[in-house]
C-alpha cells in the first residue's frame, strides 16, 4: 500500500530547510514540553482498539498527522491497521514519512499534503484521532467546521480521539497553570526564548477555547458519548464517537 505523499500544492520533498528545521524541532522538543506526552497516545491506542472491537483491517484517518506520532504509536502494535495522514504542513509531513519509514510502517501509510475540508475523499473510515491540533484553528466556527469534516468521513459509531490545548487565557487558572507548566519546561531542558515564543503564541498562532465549549463544539459536529482521557497542565484529551445517521 506504500505512497508517495499526495499533494493539493507543491510536493512535500520541495520542503524549505527552515521549515524542515522547525519540523524535525517539534519532533525533538514537544515529549519534554507536555508531561505525559505518550502518555496520551497509549491512553487513545487502549480506547480505539477497544470501541474497534477486533475489527478486522480497520482504516483509520490521522488529522494533523505531521510528525508521525499517532502512526507510530498504533502501527507498531497493531500490524492489520491502515492509515491516512493529513497534514497542512509540508516539513512535518516529511518529517512523519521518515520516522515512519525507519519503523517499516510506510506500506500501510497514505499521507496527504492538505486541510481535511478540501480533502476530495469519499472513503468513510473506521476510526479517527486528532491530537494536539485544534487549538492551533482560529475561531469556533472554523474548528466546528473541521470536526464536521471528520465526521462526515467516519462511520456511525467510529471513534474519534481529541487533545487541544483549552482554557481562557486572561483568567486566573489559565495564569496558574501556565505557572507550573513554565517550570516543567525549564526544568526539562526548553530555553527561556522558546518557552516565551509559546507563552506569546496564544492569540496569534494558538486559539485555545474553554474545555466545555470544545465539547459542545464535539457534540454539535455530530458526537456523541464526549468523555476526557487525558488532562496534563492546559491540554485535554477526549473520546467520542459518531452519532448514528438517525440520531
Amino acid at each position: 500500500m506504500k505512497d508517495s505523499i499526495s499533494s493539493t500544492g507543491s510536493s512535500v520533498s520541495s520542503a524549505s530547510p527552515w521549515e524542515q528545521a522547525d519540523a524535525d524541532q517539534y519532533v525533538q522538543n514537544i515529549s519534554r514540553k507536555i508531561p505525559g506526552y505518550q502518555l496520551q497516545y497509549d491512553l487513545m491506542d487502549t480506547l480505539i482498539t477497544a470501541l474497534l472491537d477486533k475489527r478486522e483491517n480497520p482504516e483509520l484517518l490521522i488529522v494533523g498527522a505531521g510528525g508521525g506520532q499517532e502512526i507510530l504509536s498504533l502501527g507498531w502494535k497493531h500490524p492489520d491497521w491502515i492509515f491516512s495522514g493529513l497534514d497542512t504542513s509540508q516539513g512535518m509531513l516529511l518529517a512523519a514519512e521518515q520516522r515512519l519509514g525507519a519503523a517499516g510502517l510506510m506500506d500501510r501509510v497514505r499521507l496527504y499534503h492538505t486541510e481535511i475540508g478540501s480533502w476530495n475523499c469519499s472513503r468513510q473510515y473506521d476510526a479517527a484521532a486528532c491530537m494536539l491540533v485544534l487549538h492551533f484553528v482560529k475561531g469556533r466556527e472554523n474548528k466546528l467546521a473541521l470536526l464536521r469534516s471528520i465526521a462526515g468521513r467516519l462511520k456511525p459509531g467510529a471513534p474519534l480521539c481529541l487533545s487541544a490545548i483549552n482554557g481562557e487565557p486572561a483568567s486566573p487558572a489559565w495564569r496558574i497553570q501556565m505557572a507550573g507548566w513554565r517550570l516543567h519546561m525549564l526544568g526539562n531542558g526548553i530555553e527561556q526564548e522558546q518557552w516565551q515564543a509559546f507563552e506569546q503564541s496564544f492569540g496569534v498562532t494558538s486559539h485555545p477555547l474553554p474545555a466545555e465549549e470544545m465539547e459542545r463544539l464535539l457534540r454539535e459536529a455530530g458526537f456523541t458519548g464526549v468523555s476526557r482521557f487525558f488532562g496534563s497542565y492546559l491540554i485535554d484529551g477526549w473520546v467520542t464517537v459518531k452519532a448514528p445517521d438517525n440520531a
